[in-house]
């Protein structure tokens, strides 16, 4: 790979980056002045079978891309309800006249999609390709590569992974701690379409509709965490069914599990001509599914402002711009699992949640800001 000069380098080729790339060709941008960089093979990331819970305004961008449609279960109606209190709220798409409240797919067919809109569209793309260091002067940025080649461009997109993908990388901010579970489960009574989102004594337990069953997300403290990883599936399915209840009848089945370490980051590190996204700028707390899309948000938002100008002052307003929708999403999942993480079970706060879910279902206005928050996130 000769040295090369680029408009704008992005750094990470998945599904935040790759939007980004696909939005600036979308707003303008030449093809062959958008590089993008990642370090895994598309094979490897291809086969990636994590689940991934989409909103509805995450489907609008990927189908202005050219990466829509794709294999997803639709949800129709989001139940929210905290195990063992009062008080709960049903979100249902009929209330908001789309046609559905969000989706679930694999991250690797999100990636499959957008990576083949950006072959068609005749984006730079270097796989595998490990970026070792980048240095800023007034005019670009340089990146060097573990071969020694190098590349420069006027403007870095950092959209490369999260702190929590790696342990031996520590998050800027995280003063509460937990786990989450992931696997796939079925049950003997599933209802079609319906998401679910209940909040426990240490965590939230959300089952997303998927393949016939569901995708499991259950967040707790880690040393309940790892109790319950160790346990055999039988008696891991039983905890699972006192954790959540009856409405889906037994839990029959699961996949394997893995675990993941959580928190929260919220510090993005930018500077003159380098700007961070998705979650290279903000790791969130699975709470409510909102990473990937904010992610997505933040690149609609910067490739609006690049296509027009690749200079600091963009970067700059992209600052701004993102602010808002930026500090209530990461303030809505941070508190609510801040609550379950550092608050002893039963305490009032926790009690509080469930009241608060009663009102919000009661009172439509506030329902209405809580979905399109959730839908949308704060339009710019």
């Amino acid at each position: 790979m000769a040295t090369s000069d680029f408009d704008i380098a992005i750094c990470g080729a998945g599904p935040v980056g790759l939007v980004l790339a696909l939005l600036l060709v979308k707003r303008g941008a030449l093809a062959a002045r958008i590089a993008l960089i990642d370090a895994k093979s598309l094979e490897k990331v291809n086969k990636d079978p994590r689940s991934i819970a989409l909103s509805y305004g995450s489907r609008q961008i990927l189908e202005e891309v050219g990466a829509w449609p794709l294999a997803a279960a639709a949800i129709h109606q989001i139940h929210v309800s905290r195990r063992g209190h009062f008080g709960r709220t049903m979100i249902d798409r009929d209330e908001y006249g789309v046609p559905a409240l969000g989706y679930v797919t694999r991250y690797g067919a999100i990636v499959t999609a957008l990576a083949a809109a950006a072959t068609k569209a005749g984006i730079t793309t270097l796989r595998p390709a490990h970026v070792t260091s980048s240095t800023e002067n007034d005019a670009a940025v340089e990146l060097r590569f573990a071969d020694g080649n190098t590349l420069t461009a006027q403007i870095l997109a950092q959209a490369e992974g999260g702190v929590f993908s790696d342990q031996s990388v520590k998050p800027t901010y995280r003063d509460y701690e937990q786990t989450a579970i992931i696997a796939h489960v079925t049950a003997s009574a599933p209802i079609a379409y319906r998401a679910f989102e209940r909040f426990t004594e240490e965590g939230p337990l959300a089952l997303l509709p998927q393949d016939g069953g569901y995708a499991l997300v259950w967040c707790a403290r880690p040393a309940t965490a790892s109790r319950l990883y160790a346990l055999p599936d039988n008696e891991f399915l039983k905890a699972l069914e006192q954790a959540f209840g009856t409405r889906l009848g037994r839990f029959t089945s699961i996949t394997p599990r893995a675990t993941y370490p959580l928190g929260l980051n919220a510090h993005a590190v930018t500077s003159a001509r380098t700007v961070a996204i998705g979650n290279a700028a903000q790791t969130l707390h699975p709470v409510a599914g909102q990473g990937l899309n904010l992610g997505f948000r933040d690149a609609a938002v910067l490739a609006r402002l690049l296509a027009q100008e690749t200079t600091p002052e963009m970067l700059s307003r992209f600052a701004d711009a993102r602010k808002a929708d930026r500090r209530i999403t990461i303030s809505l999942t941070d508190a609510m699992a801040r609550i379950f993480a550092s608050a002893p079970d039963g305490a009032l706060s926790q009690t509080a949640l469930g009241f608060s879910l009663a009102l919000v279902d009661a009172f439509g206005p506030a329902k209405r800001l809580l979905t399109e928050q959730l839908m949308f996130g704060r339009r710019q």
